[in-house]
């Protein structure tokens, strides 16, 4: 059945991917974005998208103008990878998204998917404030309020993902064969979910919310195994025929590193969904994109 749904993050990689398999699905798409934001990745489907710019936007009257939404997806967020402050980070990823979770709950909308991260609360600013925004939809959830599905995203990779990221960086360094990469030791363990897996949970999700029966449900989103540090960038290294050094141990771990992080697929699998691409197969696909 076609539904309307409000996008955040749709100029943002996730989001993007989003955006264009909700529209395949004959879904209708409203997306709100900053009037900065490049449009670059949302080129193929600019003519199917109804965009909205956040800036000074009312959120309770555009939800009231809108009509009925069936759902709100939201994606967008910030990783504070340019410097952002932990104000600008909060404000972001928890005090924008409340503000929606606010309107969406007066013009009751009746979903709320939310993109968290797998990442310890503490570790940063990012996981703080993501961890945090999880907690207000559980408490709107709980008052029984709007459902609220929250899905705790692990490291997931694709072509044509943001530079600043760790895979993205290590499958451009290897392809362009620098000189050296320095890296930790690498005995982290890590799960790496390919984009079409983490996007297929997302529209199960969507389908499948009335199966569903709790107010608050968390689903992990990952591969459901884990490979260390090192054995993802060895990968990456001999998929790309790379000479680049790989110089493990020159960086020092960071502080509170986490050195498992592992989804638990079971509910996810419930429902239907399986992770259909290993991490070798994935990596394929990112490289032959690079390399075209």
């Amino acid at each position: 059945m076609s539904k309307r749904i409000l996008l955040t993050g749709a100029t943002g990689y996730l989001g993007s991917h989003l955006a264009i398999a909700l529209l395949d699905a004959g879904h209708t798409v409203v997306a709100l974005k900053r009037q900065t934001s490049s449009l670059r990745r949302l080129a193929p489907i600019l003519p199917r998208i109804t965009l909205l710019d956040v800036e000074g936007l009312d959120l309770r009257a555009l939800f009231k103008d809108l009509g009925k939404i069936d759902a709100v997806i939201h994606t967008a967020t910030c990783y504070g990878r340019n410097g952002e402050s932990a104000s600008q980070i909060a404000d972001a990823n928890l005090n924008f998204p409340l503000k929606l979770l606010d309107a969406a709950v007066a013009t009751d909308v009746p979903l709320f998917l939310n993109t968290d991260t797998a990442l310890d609360k503490f570790l940063n600013a990012y996981s703080l404030s993501k961890t945090q925004f999880a907690e207000w939809g559980s408490y709107f959830a709980r008052q029984k309020n709007i459902r609220f599905i929250n899905l705790r995203l692990e490291h997931f990779y694709g072509f044509g993902d943001d530079d600043t990221k760790f895979t993205t960086h290590v499958i451009n360094n290897c392809l362009m064969n620098a000189p050296e990469l320095k890296l930790t030791s690498g005995e982290q363990r890590r799960d790496f979910i390919y984009i079409d897996d983490v996007v297929a949970a997302y529209m199960l999700l969507l389908e499948k919310q009335e199966a569903i029966a709790d107010w608050l449900a968390e689903f992990d989103v990952g591969s459901g195994e884990a490979v260390t540090i090192r054995q993802f960038v060895e990968t990456v290294h001999r998929l790309t025929n790379s000479e680049t050094r790989l110089n493990f141990g020159a960086h020092p771990y960071r502080e509170g590193e986490v050195m498992l992080s592992q989804a638990d697929t079971k509910s996810l699998r419930k429902l239907g969904w399986c992770c259909r691409h290993t991490l070798e197969q994935g990596l394929k696909l990112v490289i032959e994109g690079n390399n075209q």
